[in-house]
Parts: structure tokens; C-alpha cells; sequence
């Protein structure tokens, strides 16, 4: 049988080589699609994602993680896709509007990803109108916006006004290093999250 367990541990040291070779012999040997996702390499970024959270590894390191994972899921999607394996749920992210930062926003959709969420990335400097569009065509459920600057705050209240007045259903989360859960609280978002790992849970709670 394939070891998964080992699968988990290639995704959390990083090791893209062994993570392609194990999930392409799993999958050989006839191991589910769903099993490779959930228990190795989801398993492996959920442990990755805990120690991030402890201050136990940094932002290198989870990169790293996610980058074998990603390599991973390219050998495993058309699997996923076969077996009718279901995303957690669809998420549009984007930096917004007159910011162009975006190392937070990547490891947040790598984090995503590697938790199951299908997620659909805008980039930066993404104006109301452009997640409008997305959202409609892709009726995702949620919907996430970063800023890392004081000053492109105002564009996540004026998105977020854009998308309700838009009739847009999903729900709206935001984050980025000068955005606090009052700030989130003030503009009517449906939630925050501090850091990355806390975006995964505060994600799969909005989608529960």
C-alpha cells in the first residue's frame, strides 16, 4: 500500500521529488485520489500550517511546503477531477486596488490550496469591478482581499460595498499586516485572520 503518511512528510520538508514520486506510485497503485488529497497531502500542509501558526517555522519554510504540494496536485487534479472529487469550497483572492504587495495573498492561496479549497487568484492591484466579474463567473463562495498598506484600506470598503450592492452572495474576508478584526468589524466583512494558517480556518468555518 502506498505510504501517505510518507506523502504527508514529503510536503512537510519540502521535498517536491519525493512528493511527485509517492503520489504517482499511489496513484499506480490504485490507491483513491481522494485519499492521496485528504490523507497525505492535505495531512502534510495541516501540520505545516500548525507549526507556522507556533512560530515553530517561517514563511521560507511554508513556501517551500507549498511548493511541493503544488507540484504534487498537478499530478493528482486530472485524478481528483476523474473520481468527481469536490473542492472544500471555491475561494477568489486578490490584493486590492492601488496595492501591489503580494507575498501574503500567495501564501494564503498556496494555504488554501493545500487544504482542499479551489482558489482563484486576481493578482494585485484588483479593482471592485474585476472581483465582481471573477465572482459572477465563477460563483465562488468566498471571496478574500488583502492590503498591506494603511492607505489601500479604504479600496477593501469600497470592494467590499461594490460586491453587496453587485447582489455578489459569497462571503468576504480580509487581511493584511494594518488590518485588524475592528477594521473588519467596522466595514461588514464576514471575517479576519492575522496570518495564513488563520485564513484556512477562518475559511473552512464559512464554508461550513
Amino acid at each position: 500500500m502506498a505510504d501517505l503518511k510518507a506523502l504527508a512528510q514529503a510536503v512537510i520538508d519540502g521535498n517536491q521529488s519525493a512528493a511527485v514520486e509517492i503520489t504517482k506510485a499511489a496513484l499506480k497503485e490504485g490507491t483513491e485520489a481522494s485519499a492521496v488529497l485528504h490523507d497525505g497531502l492535505i495531512a502534510g500542509m495541516d501540520v505545516v500550517g500548525a507549526r507556522f501558526k507556533k512560530n515553530e517555522i517561517y514563511i521560507p519554510e511554508v513556501l517551500i511546503a507549498a511548493r511541493a504540494m503544488k507540484m504534487a496536485m498537478e499530478v493528482l487534479e486530472p485524478e481528483l477531477a476523474r473520481a468527481g472529487v469536490k473542492p472544500v469550497g471555491k475561494f477568489l483572492i486578490g490584493t486590492v486596488q492601488g496595492d501591489l504587495h503580494d507575498l501574503g495573498k500567495n501564501l494564503v492561496a498556496m494555504m488554501l490550496k493545500g487544504a482542499g479549497f479551489e482558489v482563484v487568484d486576481l493578482g494585485v492591484d484588483v479593482r471592485p469591478e474585476k472581483f465582481i466579474e471573477r465572482a459572477r463567473a465563477t460563483g465562488v463562495q468566498l471571496i478574500g482581499m488583502s492590503a498591506l498598506l494603511t492607505t489601500t484600506m479604504p479600496s477593501m470598503e469600497k470592494t467590499l460595498k461594490a460586491l453587496k450592492a453587485a447582489g455578489i452572495p459569497a462571503k468576504i474576508m480580509i487581511g493584511g499586516a494594518p488590518v485588524t478584526p475592528g477594521y473588519a468589524s467596522k466595514i461588514g466583512a464576514d471575517g479576519y485572520a492575522p496570518d495564513a494558517a488563520s485564513a484556512v480556518d477562518v475559511a473552512k468555518r464559512l464554508v461550513a
